[in-house]
C-alpha cells in the first residue's frame, strides 16, 4: 500500500501531537524520510492552534496527554477538519482506547512500542481509508449534482409542455392570440409593486400562463362567437376556472399558487365572483392579481365584434371597478408599473393587423 499515491496532488504534510519531545523526535525523523514535512504539537490545544493555521491530510497524536486528551482532540479534529486522517497513538495496554477511538472517527492506531514497519503500515492504510472516504463523497457530491440537474430538465420540460398546451389553446382563437403571455406581464409587473417574495413570484407567473387552460373544455363555436354570449353561453364559459384546476392540480400539486391563480382569477373583490363567491382577502392574492391584468388585457384586446379599448379607458374602467371587482391595492400597483413603464402599453391596431397578416 503506497502511502504517496493516497496523497496525489495534496502535501504530504503532517502533525505530530506528544506531550513528550523524544516521541515526537522518534515519529519525525520516520515521516521524514517516507517524505513528509512534519509539524509538531506538544498538547491537544497547540495541536489546534497548528491546524487552524495549516490543515493537514494526516494527522499522528498520543492519546494520554495533560489536559485535552486524544479522544477530546480527536473529537474536534473530527467536527472542523473531517478530511484530516487521524492515527491514534497508545500504550500496548490501551487497546480497548484504541478501538474506541476508532468508533470516534480515528482511521487507524499504533501501539507503544512500533516498528519502522508498523509506522508505515499503520500510516498507509490510514491514507487509503482517507483516500476512498474522499472519492466515495466526491461521487456521492456529484450524483446529487446529476439527479439534480435531471430533476430540473424534467421540470422544465414539464412547464414547456404546459405552455405548449396553453398556446395550443390560443390558437383557437385568433383575437386573443398572446393573452396568456402578457397577462402574465402584466400580473408580474403588479406582483413586483407588492412586494411579492420570489417563490411565489415564480409560481404566479406559472399560474398567470396557464389561467384559461380550462377553456380547453368549451365549445370552440362559443369561444369563437362573433358576438356577445347569451347568459346560458357565458355561464358555460366560466367553467373553464374549475376545469384548469381539476386538469392542472394532480401536476401542481407542489405549487398552490399557481393552482390559486387557474381557480380563482374569476373571483370578485365584492364577493360575486366565481367559482367559490370569494370575498376580498379570502380571494388568494395571486388571483386578485391575475384578475387586474386579465381584465385590463380583455378590455384592451379586440374581439369580432368590438375593437380593443384605449389604455387610458381600461385603466379608468379598473379604477372605477376597484373595491367592487377588483382589490384597490392590485389596482394602484398595476398603475404604479404603468407609470414606471415596466412593461410595452398595448396597442391593439398593430397587434391586430400583425396577427391578420400571419393568419393569411
Amino acid at each position: 500500500m503506497n502511502m504517496h499515491y493516497a496523497l496525489t496532488g495534496e502535501l504530504r504534510r503532517c502533525l505530530i501531537v506528544d506531550d513528550e519531545p523524544s516521541m515526537r523526535g522518534i515519529l519525525r525523523r520516520l515521516m521524514t524520510a517516507e517524505g513528509f514535512e512534519c509539524l509538531e504539537a506538544s498538547s491537544g490545544s497547540e495541536a489546534l492552534e497548528r491546524l487552524a493555521a495549516e490543515p493537514v491530510p494526516l494527522m499522528l497524536s498520543d492519546f494520554h496527554m495533560p489536559g485535552m486528551d486524544g479522544a477530546e482532540l480527536l473529537r474536534q479534529v473530527r467536527e472542523r477538519w473531517p478530511h484530516t486522517a487521524v492515527v491514534m497513538i497508545t500504550a500496548i495496554s490501551d487497546v480497548n482506547l484504541a478501538v474506541r477511538c476508532l468508533d470516534s472517527g480515528a482511521l487507524d492506531y499504533l501501539t507503544k512500542p512500533f516498528s519502522i514497519e508498523e509506522v508505515r503500515a499503520r500510516v498507509a492504510q490510514a491514507l487509503e481509508k482517507r483516500r476512498l472516504l474522499l472519492e466515495n463523497q466526491a461521487y456521492r457530491d456529484h450524483l446529487e449534482e446529476r439527479v439534480s440537474l435531471q430533476a430540473r430538465k424534467y421540470e422544465e420540460l414539464f412547464l414547456a409542455s404546459l405552455q405548449s398546451l396553453a398556446d395550443a389553446l390560443e390558437v383557437k382563437d385568433a383575437y386573443t392570440w398572446g393573452h396568456s403571455t402578457r397577462v402574465s406581464r402584466y400580473a408580474v409587473a403588479i406582483a413586483r409593486e407588492l412586494g411579492v417574495p420570489s417563490p411565489r413570484l415564480e409560481q404566479l407567473e406559472l399560474g398567470s400562463r396557464l389561467h384559461d387552460i380550462g377553456k380547453i373544455g368549451v365549445r370552440e363555436g362559443i369561444l369563437n362567437k362573433e358576438g356577445p354570449l347569451t347568459d346560458e353561453e357565458y355561464l358555460h364559459v366560466m367553467e373553464h376556472p374549475v376545469i384548469g384546476w381539476r386538469l392542472l392540480s394532480p401536476l401542481l400539486q407542489e405549487m398552490p399558487h399557481a393552482l390559486a391563480v387557474v381557480r380563482s382569477h374569476h373571483e370578485r373583490f365584492d364577493g360575486c365572483g366565481s367559482p367559490d363567491a370569494l370575498r376580498a382577502g379570502d380571494i388568494p392574492l395571486e388571483a386578485r392579481i391575475t384578475a387586474v391584468a386579465d381584465s385590463f388585457d380583455a378590455m384592451t384586446s379586440g374581439r369580432p365584434y368590438r375593437d380593443g379599448m384605449p389604455v387610458d379607458e381600461a385603466i379608468a374602467e379598473l379604477r372605477q371597478c376597484s373595491g367592487t371587482q377588483f382589490d384597490p391595492q392590485c389596482v394602484a400597483a398595476f398603475e404604479q408599473a404603468i407609470a414606471r413603464q415596466t412593461f410595452p402599453l398595448p396597442d391593439w391596431s398593430v397587434r391586430r393587423q400583425t396577427r391578420l397578416q400571419i393568419v393569411a
